[in-house]
């Protein structure tokens, strides 16, 4: 009998199968009532971006969030795209040379592994930190990254306590929601990391509390 897959090798294994599906079903989510570029652009405006600041995105996908960033921070800006799966980031890579952005970096690693430079002045995670074990020391570390004033958001899946979780819960499991992530209940780590290590968190919930967005800044 061979080894149990990890957590990572299971991400790795999912994402790369729907990477180039990825775009086209996320938005097919909208025919549930699932607004998730409403979200996303809420997740953005939650880091508070101005012109030439500096973005580090944990779990940057196929780069879906890079336009809402690029729209405020423009060319003299900066977004260092972090992604565990290569086909995601050959995606993601894809969209920035289409739309000729030269203020985009792309790394290839593990969120907990990620060396975050130092003095960024955000950090944005979605639909992502809750696959990561870890997520309690991603958000330490990047904490310790930001600039002073800088601000930390996270936005994610969660399986929330009700009676309409049995039938949802299908619905995001192709997002690698599995039953180990729904045994862990990732959201209630990040909720807690968020808390103690960041000034005024707030906690919002989305969509009858399948979804969250967390955000607070270093002082």
């Amino acid at each position: 009998m061979g080894q149990p897959e990890s957590a990572r090798d299971h991400v790795i294994r999912t994402y790369r199968a729907r990477a180039r599906r990825y775009d086209i079903t996320a938005n097919l989510y909208y025919l549930l009532g699932y607004r998730q570029w409403a979200y996303r652009r809420r997740a953005v405006q939650a880091l508070r971006l101005r012109p030439g600041g500096t973005v580090v995105e944990i779990g940057c996908g196929t780069g879906l969030n890079f336009s809402l960033i690029e729209q405020v921070i423009g060319p003299e800006g900066r977004i260092v795209g972090v992604g565990l799966t290569d086909a995601m980031l050959a995606r993601a890579e894809r969209r920035v040379k289409a739309r000729g952005w030269r203020n985009v970096s792309l790394v290839q690693a593990d969120a907990v592994g990620f060396r975050f430079p130092v003095g960024v002045d955000a950090i944005l995670c979605t639909f992502v930190l809750s696959h990561v074990p870890e997520c309690a020391e991603v958000i330490a570390q990047g904490c310790t990254a930001l600039a002073p004033g800088g601000r930390y958001v996270v936005l994610g899946l969660k399986v929330p306590q009700h009676w309409l979780a049995p039938a949802v819960v299908p619905i995001v499991r192709p997002f690698g929601v599995t039953e180990e992530v729904m045994a862990r209940r990732p959201w209630d780590v990040i909720r807690a990391a968020m808390q103690a290590r960041l000034t005024d968190p707030s906690w919002t919930e989305l969509f009858f509390g399948f979804a969250f967005l967390a955000a607070g800044r270093v002082s």
